[in-house]
């Protein structure tokens, strides 16, 4: 066996055929669900693009939450503190 052939796992010629019969198949399949391939990179970029956003918007909701409760549990940590501090 070449290593051509040890490389494609077949003849070069089985392999071509083996290709051309899947992506025909595979381009049926998607010209009837309506697919073009540049309209499935705008969607990966689309899902991408969200989980980025998304993974930011999450830490600025985290920072808010934070702030939130500081605002509270600090001024609160003082007082309990110059209470238990006099005694």
């Amino acid at each position: 066996m070449s290593a051509l052939n040890r490389f494609l796992g077949d003849t070069p010629l089985r392999v071509a055929i083996k290709l051309i019969v899947i992506s025909f198949i595979v381009g049926v399949v998607m010209a009837s669900l309506g697919l073009t391939p540049w309209g499935l990179l705008a969607a990966a970029s689309d899902f991408f693009a969200g989980l980025w956003n998304l993974g930011f918007e999450s830490l600025h909701r985290f920072w808010a939450y934070f702030l939130l409760g500081a605002a509270v549990v600090i001024p609160l940590f003082l007082i309990l503190r110059i209470a238990s501090y006099r005694k």
